[in-house]
């Protein structure tokens, strides 16, 4: 999202006369504009300043956004603006890598990583883990894009005893594959907790958002049978991601799709 981008001015005007509401004919200004005028991210001009230019009441400029944030074509930033949405990616969750994922839909995925060293767990990261504190860990960090543009920073915390000398060679491309090349760690089975968060300082420029922007958290424990092999926290943009769950009822058949990235 680039919040700061310069606004392209709004062209159209409404037609007193027609029988078509207010609301509806601003809406279907702000939809052209948003998908022929300006690219993802940019910011509209603000209410008031978009409701004195159609000359209507906030209320009816804000039926008009709220229907097309509804729709996903703007997206609205609480204390910050209204954004021209980028296409969201469906988050399903599998225990598959980011590379593998972002290769099934068709998008091409990078990294630039930002830590590949190992650290004594701390005093929380022990916990996650269960191991003792001081314990040597390996720690992943990488910015993950794709088709060029950020899409979430994941930090990956591994049993430096599961994966001796895996400091020895470059960062891998993919982490699930290099364990299971590498060590014939194939992860079973995981656990993800899922809740929002804002951007820090830190994360809002390596993620090219406001700081303060929503978060979608994703805290993971992945399994090889019962040892815990990869703990992570990632943190997605909720402007490029939407949560797919899929559900199933207790004794009935099987989903289409598995419940797990």
């Amino acid at each position: 999202m680039k919040p700061y981008a310069p606004r392209p001015k709004v062209n159209g005007l409404i037609d007193e006369n027609s029988p078509v509401s207010k609301y509806r004919q601003i809406r279907e200004i702000l939809r052209t504009h948003a998908k022929t005028v300006c690219q993802p991210g940019y910011r509209l001009p603000p209410e008031r300043e978009l409701a004195e230019g159609f000359n209507v009441a906030r209320k009816t400029l804000r039926q008009a956004i709220d229907s097309l944030v509804e729709e996903t074509v703007l997206t609205r930033v609480v204390g910050v603006g209204t954004f021209v949405s980028h296409p969201k990616v469906d988050l399903q969750i599998r225990l598959n890598s980011y590379s593998e994922e972002m290769v099934r839909r068709g998008m091409v995925p990078d990294a630039h990583v930002l830590r590949f060293d190992e650290v004594p767990a701390s005093s929380s990261l022990s916990r996650h883990m269960e191991i003792e504190e001081g314990t040597m860990v390996i720690r992943f960090s990488r910015l993950l894009l794709a088709d060029g543009k950020p899409m979430s920073l994941d930090e990956n915390f591994l049993p430096s005893e599961l994966v001796p000398g895996f400091l020895k060679d470059t960062p891998p491309s993919s982490l699930y594959q290099s364990l299971h090349e590498r060590y014939g760690l194939v992860l079973e089975w995981g656990e993800d907790q899922i809740e929002s968060t804002a951007a820090s300082a830190e994360h809002a420029s390596l993620l090219q958002v406001d700081v303060g922007f929503p978060l979608l958290r994703i805290t993971r424990y992945a399994f090889v049978g019962e040892g815990l092999v990869d703990y992570s926290v990632s943190l997605y943009r909720s402007d490029r991601y939407k949560l797919f769950v899929p559900l199933q009822r207790q004794g009935s058949r099987s989903p289409r799709y598995t419940t797990m990235r």
